[in-house]
């Protein structure tokens, strides 16, 4: 039987944090970033910096004196060992320049004790007996996550805090590239003018019938944004990160994406192409491709990106190749209404922008006009109730050639590589619907005021 090992901690870091704060008060601002009362290991050192964050608190100055009178106001001064043990944590600290390092390593520790608590209640949630393992999972995942995330726990708050919260976002959207707190700007300045940019936590539906331009449209944003200077994620369950990569490139350096792909290009074009990549390459975009993936896996993904990255607009290609919890399509539509429920979530704990492509229903094959409507939205009409804003692409020259066209429409010009996108709903504005321009040839949609030779 193995002996029981002791948990991580360093008692002279703790009396060194503490000792720092007692030769120089002012170093207290300094490490309370980095540590918290109960992050020390000894009862007695959390009950020093518990006093001496009450005295900071108050603007008190802190000392050996008035932390040996806070403690006695609390009757723990003996608990602590008196006035010796303050005069103590004095003498062993050398100096107070290094308390950020002594704090750090006690936040160190304090981390290490966390996860083998967390790893402890894991361990006993693996040996009950459920049905539910994704629920499990979930509750496993969140244990660990509050280890490195911050405190998300709310309560009330006072009304002025929450206008101070609009003025910042106000000053955001007026500069998003200042601060990356405000709204994702898609690229598009009708598109922005009409929504305000993409809300963070809106959860954002692009439907379309296959082959209109719904993946080629989600990534022109991705760029757009990234090149705006927000932090963007693609989970693209459909295509390969090579494929989005040629795609990405073929749009930026203006060659057709096919002569790319078979590297039949001029030697001024692979000069075009070398400058594209050095502009790419500083993008903060980061692809995932990998298929079949589970809510849970996304959302695991996800969080990981957002704290070592940072992220801001988050893509998901498409809607309906997210696997459900069963893995089985025995009732897709309510699988499909548990994701689209997640995804919202999802974008509300990460406080991100989340744009979803979704395929639509053989429904607008079947009416005369093909236009999109919301009920077009395919296995589940909860998509519609989770969704802030429904966008749709639609493209008349895919579904009339030049001839029809002019016999249904005498006198209008043919809408030859004209998508319109349709605001079907925006929970927080109004609807509407832009024209945008589609370059085939380089993979990329234009706003129409872009278009010299339209």
């Amino acid at each position: 039987m193995y002996a029981e090992k002791l948990l991580p901690h360093d008692l002279e870091a703790e009396e060194a944090v503490v000792g720092s704060v007692l030769i120089d008060g002012d170093c207290f601002s300094r490490v309370a970033p980095y540590i918290k009362a109960d992050d020390f290991y000894r009862e007695r050192n959390q009950l020093c910096f518990a006093a001496c964050e009450a005295l900071f608190q108050r603007d008190e100055a802190i000392d050996q004196v008035t932390l040996a009178r806070e403690l006695s106001r609390a009757s723990q001064l003996e608990t602590v060992g008196g006035m010796a043990y303050l005069s103590h944590l004095i003498s062993v600290t050398p100096t107070s320049a290094h308390s950020e390092h002594y704090a750090n390593v006690v936040a160190r520790t304090a981390t290490m004790r966390k996860l083998i608590d967390v790893a402890s209640r894991i361990s006993a949630m693996g040996y009950q007996d459920t049905d539910d393992v994704d629920a499990t999972l979930r509750q496993a995942e969140d244990a660990l996550f509050t280890i490195r995330g911050p405190d998300s726990q709310r309560g009330f708050i006072p009304l002025r805090q929450i206008f101070d919260q609009y003025l910042e976002d106000q000053a955001a959207f007026a500069d998003p590239i200042a601060d990356n707190t405000g709204p994702v700007m898609t690229g598009y300045s009708e598109l922005d003018e009409l929504l305000g940019g993409i809300q963070r936590s809106d959860l954002v539906i692009l439907g379309a019938r296959p082959s209109l331009g719904k993946s080629t449209l989600a990534l022109n944003v991705c760029v757009n944004a990234a090149k705006n200077g927000s932090s963007v994620g693609i989970f693209s369950l459909e295509m390969s990160r090579d494929q989005l990569a040629m795609r990405i490139l073929s749009a930026e350096a203006e060659i057709d994406s096919h002569r790319l792909r078979l590297n039949l290009v001029t030697e001024a074009q692979e000069q075009r192409i070398t400058d594209a990549i050095g502009r790419l390459s500083d993008l903060p975009l980061y692809i995932d491709d990998t298929p079949f993936q589970s809510m849970i896996e996304m959302r695991s993904k996800s969080r990981r990106l957002s704290l070592e990255h940072g992220l801001d607009l988050l893509v998901v290609d498409y809607l309906q190749l997210i696997q459900g919890r069963s893995g089985r399509n025995d009732n897709r539509v309510q699988e499909i209404s548990e994701i689209s429920r997640s995804l919202k979530i999802l974008a509300r704990d990460l406080d991100i922008a989340l744009v979803t492509c979704s395929q639509l229903s053989r429904g607008v094959e079947q009416r005369p006009s093909h236009r999109p409507m919301l009920s077009d939205l395919r296995d589940s009409g909860s998509i519609e109730q989770d969704a802030d804003v429904v966008m749709f692409l639609h493209r008349e020259d895919l579904y009339l050639d030049e001839e029809s066209w002019t016999q249904q429409n005498p006198g209008r010009s043919y809408p030859r590589n004209i998508a319109d996108l349709i605001v079907s709903k925006h929970r927080n504005g109004p609807t509407g619907e832009i024209s945008l321009f589609f370059r085939d040839n380089w993979v990329r949609f234009d706003s129409l005021s872009r278009v010299d030779d339209f």
